[in-house]
């Protein structure tokens, strides 16, 4: 499917491991971009619509037991697509800066190369899922498994996989991000937060456009 790119506003994508950090860096980012004076729109995967909500419960419960891997590729296939419709597509027609907690390279890696569904079979289902949107820029918050998953104390169904699944989803992170470099920028999960963020901002800023609205936050 050919990839589209929004003309309006902009779209940014944090994706990682497990204990990667991708949380702080979305909040640490909202925060720089309110404070120059942009809208942004703080959203996530799965589970940031109506919809998203029952089929995250369904995919993360450890009460869920065993999914057959096509059955959980297409339940996050269906939290993309009611995702972009409903949250990212509106947001970005409309201006704002869009930052997502995880996008289509979470469903290459975990359900790819962690279930090992062809990735030709599955990308043209994310791609189809999403109407080809792509995000202007990734972020790679890169993390070796057992450094992130010592940082929860309980683990949901995806977490609780074995250590063999989160390298093979690491290592599927970091293969999508050699593939198109100019549109990823991959750092070190272990440094230090704000230093994370100031790189992350540094990139940011070549990308933005010039503010042009008052502020309103989602």
């Amino acid at each position: 499917m050919t990839a589209v790119y929004s003309d309006s506003g902009l779209f940014v994508a944090l994706e990682g491991g497990e204990g990667a950090g991708k949380s702080t860096q979305a909040r640490l980012l909202q925060e720089w971009l309110v404070g120059a004076g942009r809208e942004v729109v703080l959203t996530f995967e799965p589970g940031d619509t109506l919809a998203g909500r029952r089929i995250r419960e369904i995919v993360l419960d450890p009460g869920t037991g065993e999914l057959d891997d096509r059955t959980e590729a297409l339940l996050y296939a269906a939290d993309k697509a009611e995702h972009v419709a409903g949250v990212v597509w509106p947001a970005l027609q409309r201006g704002a800066v869009v930052v997502t907690d995880r996008y289509v390279d979470s469903t290459l890696a975990y359900q790819g190369a962690g279930r090992s569904i062809p990735s030709a079979e599955l990308e043209h289902i994310a791609r189809w899922a999403t109407g080809g949107l792509r995000p202007h820029l990734t972020v790679l918050l890169d993390l070796a498994p057992e450094d992130g998953l010592k940082r929860f104390h309980g683990r949901d169904r995806i977490e609780g996989e074995s250590h063999a699944f989160h390298c093979r989803v690491r290592d599927a992170f970091r293969h999508l991000a050699e593939t198109d470099p100019g549109r990823y920028l991959v750092l070190d999960a272990t440094r230090p937060a704000d230093d994370i963020a100031a790189r992350i901002r540094a990139r940011i800023e070549q990308l933005l456009p010039a503010p042009d609205r008052a502020v309103a936050q989602r």
